[in-house]
């Protein structure tokens, strides 16, 4: 399979990349500026040289501004959305007008699309919530109606929290947690629907291989937790303690709307379509998955 890959250097499309290789596939960077090798693309314009786009199997998007590190300016939330909404609407519209279109696109989302919705279990047909991720993530999938309205299978990946020792979450907690420093944040009782980079790529090389796979696909493992759960086993795999909690007060001083949007929302979501299809989890539990990605 050919394919081009956005996003293509982060921590999702460089791990992507390497099973891709693996698996005997062929992946091609869309690239932003010249002077990089690969297929140039501009989130407001989309593919600059279309006929170097041509005959690709697959397209798979990742790229997207960063939801975390510090607190949401205007700015901020103008950028998390422009780069989700308005760059995939501009490739989707490029990717529909070649002569020889892609025959899957395969999207990232989020389950921020859920909002904040306590325990309740959540699979892709459940609603929207409110707010400002659920509606920028409505909006970034809605954006890839031209591709699907050319015949392109779009899948939309709604990632949950991507668990790995070299970035995101997990890499930002060890820090603290090896020192001891770490604990559980405002009650500890908000649901973490997580997901080892493993799977992540996995689930991407699943899903172009389905052909009767479309639509919103939850990316997380079956085994959702507690905040109080994830930081009580992370401690334990590390041997230190865990008492040290943020109260929710501090962590909306700290990081303002984010707070509520990323830290105390509670999204308990289920991989209802990936079971159904017959992926099989590299892993299923939390405690698994961090021994493995942690080396214990």
């Amino acid at each position: 399979m050919k394919l081009l890959i956005s996003g293509a250097s982060g921590l999702v499309g460089a791990h992507l990349g390497k099973l891709l290789g693996a698996s005997g596939h062929e992946a091609t960077p869309l690239v932003r500026g010249e002077g990089r090798s690969g297929v140039l693309w501009g989130p407001a314009t989309g593919i600059e040289e279309p006929s170097g786009a041509e005959g690709f199997d697959a397209v798979v998007h990742l790229a997207g501004d960063s939801i975390a590190g510090g607190r949401w300016s205007d700015a901020k939330k103008a950028r998390i959305r422009d780069s989700r909404v308005i760059g995939t609407a501009a490739l989707a519209g490029s990717l529909a007008a070649l002569k020889q279109p892609p025959g899957v696109l395969v999207c990232a989302s989020a389950i921020g699309y859920y909002g904040d919705r306590g325990a309740v279990v959540l699979d892709e047909s459940a609603a929207p919530g409110e707010g400002f991720l659920s509606d920028v993530c409505r909006e970034w999938e809605e954006a890839c109606e031209p591709a699907v309205a050319a015949g392109i299978r779009v899948v939309n990946l709604r990632i949950g929290i991507i668990l790995s020792p070299d970035g995101g979450a997990l890499a930002k907690m060890l820090l603290p947690f090896r020192m001891g420093a770490g604990g559980k944040i405002g009650g500890g009782r908000q649901y973490m629907s997580w997901v080892s980079i493993d799977d992540v790529s996995g689930i991407i090389l699943h899903v172009l291989e389905k052909e009767a796979i479309r639509g919103p696909v939850n990316t997380v493992a079956p085994g959702a937790v507690t905040n109080a759960e994830f930081t009580k086993t992370l401690a334990g795999l590390l041997s230190r303690p865990a008492i040290f909690p943020m109260p929710a007060f501090a962590a909306r001083l700290v990081f303002g709307e984010m707070a509520d949007a990323l830290l105390l929302a509670s999204t308990r979501v289920t991989p209802r379509r990936l079971e159904d299809s017959g992926y099989g989890f590299r892993h299923r539990e939390l405690e698994g998955a961090l021994k493995d990605l942690l080396g214990r």
